[in-house]
């Protein structure tokens, strides 16, 4: 077991070399989206990306989430085969949000051995999130074309 102070150092050294590994700038929370972002998680059990649909109108999260999943299809066939959509995803607040994710299981930030594998998918996923996002960024955003 770390102490806060290590397990806090042990995310910052985490974070610093997977930037390190892989400089870019990940679009996370520039989607142009009011509350549209995606992110990365990682724990001592699971790796994942996500995209967390969470505006504070219920009708906008619920067509933001329609439109996402009226391109399903494409999704999982042309780019993330292993992606989990749930409209009514309950965090750990009970906020309610929409969320479309891919995890990676039986890793750990904690072992650093599993970390070339975590910043490798971390990568690929988000690339290919970002891709699907960008290739139909257009109809996603505007409110007025209905799924």
């Amino acid at each position: 077991m770390y102490s806060k102070e290590e397990a806090l150092l042990i995310k910052k050294e985490f974070w610093t070399a997977f930037a390190s590994a892989y400089p870019r700038k990940w679009l996370l929370y520039d989607t142009k989206i009011k509350d549209v972002t995606f992110k990365f998680y990682i724990d001592n059990k699971k790796a994942q990306v996500f995209l967390d649909i969470e505006p504070k109108e219920e009708e906008k999260r619920k067509i933001y989430f329609e439109k996402i999943e009226s391109l399903k299809n494409i999704l999982i066939e042309e780019y993330l085969p292993e992606a989990i959509l749930e409209r009514n995803f309950y965090l750990e607040s009970g906020k309610i949000i929409s969320r479309i994710w891919i995890e990676k299981l039986d890793v750990s930030l904690n072992n650093k051995k599993y970390w070339p594998e975590i910043f490798d998918f971390f990568h690929k996923t988000m690339s290919q999130f970002e891709v699907f996002f960008y290739e139909y960024e257009d109809y996603i955003k505007n409110l007025e074309i209905n799924t």
